[in-house]
């Protein structure tokens, strides 16, 4: 590791270790470790195909054969997936009292999966894991309408005859009300902030660490992409996720 890399985590791990709110916001970049393909890369998963839109979903039944056939490989992945590095630094450093909470982008469950409370989590896109009736609002494990795809129901419906729809936030679909909600006001009470894996490319979750900066929040940008707002960064780490996290988790219980 480089002198400047030695230097940031050391910096990182002092304010994180201080008495204080410190609030992690994780994207993509964090679950692509853990070989989850993401959406807007070049490679990513729009690159491939079209996205089913919202109201296409809900208006359309052969938008809803297409939307279950697209992500039917995806959602499989979602079952056997486990916990990277940077899953498991970040629910380390929660055990030890210093996460007030995940602001995540994921839809994947992996944060709960390696530790973090699920109290602790905030799902900004909803999760992959579960599936909600567009009707009734019923949640079911995903397992069941994916076995039910797999024999041969292309678009399930639950009992009561709505739409069975992964509960995750779709392209023209409201984000949940109550996360966003939670993640404003977490972003303007925080003492730090600290997003790793995100490109802060999507809006409004995109804002929060502008929110968070204008509140004199000490700002970490941890991404080995560039973001629209490094400029604002007191800290900012070029590092895999995992490196990183890892790496403040051994420099703090190193001094602790």
């Amino acid at each position: 590791m480089s002198r400047e890399f030695e230097q940031e985590i050391g910096e990182l791990a002092r304010v994180v270790s201080r008495p204080g709110v410190n609030v992690f916001f994780t994207g993509a970049g964090v679950s692509t470790e853990s070989g989850i393909p993401d959406y807007r890369s070049e490679e990513g998963i729009w690159a491939r195909q079209r996205p089913v839109y919202f109201h296409e979903f809900m208006t359309s039944r052969q938008a809803r054969v297409t939307y279950w056939r697209q992500n039917a490989e995806f959602y499989r992945r979602l079952r056997v997936t486990r916990p990277n590095p940077a899953h498991l630094a970040i629910a380390k450093l929660c055990s030890m009292g210093l996460v007030e909470a995940v602001i995540t982008q994921n839809i994947d469950g992996l944060h709960q999966a390696a530790g973090t409370p699920d109290g602790r989590v905030i799902e900004l896109h909803g999760n992959g894991l579960r599936v909600r009736c567009m009707s009734c609002g019923e949640l079911t494990p995903l397992e069941h309408a994916l076995s039910r795809v797999e024999s041969g129901d292309e678009a399930p419906e639950c009992r009561c005859g709505g739409f069975l729809k992964p509960d995750t936030v779709s392209f023209g679909q409201a984000m949940p009300e109550e996360e966003l909600g939670r993640a404003i006001n977490l972003a303007r009470t925080a003492e730090s902030f600290i997003v790793v894996g995100s490109t802060l490319a999507v809006q409004p979750a995109s804002h929060l660490p502008l929110n968070a900066k204008q509140n004199r929040a000490y700002l970490a940008i941890i991404t080995l992409s560039e973001t629209p707002m490094d400029h604002l960064a007191d800290v900012r780490i070029p590092c895999k996720a995992g490196d990183a996290l890892q790496a403040l988790v051994d420099r703090i219980e190193s001094v602790s």
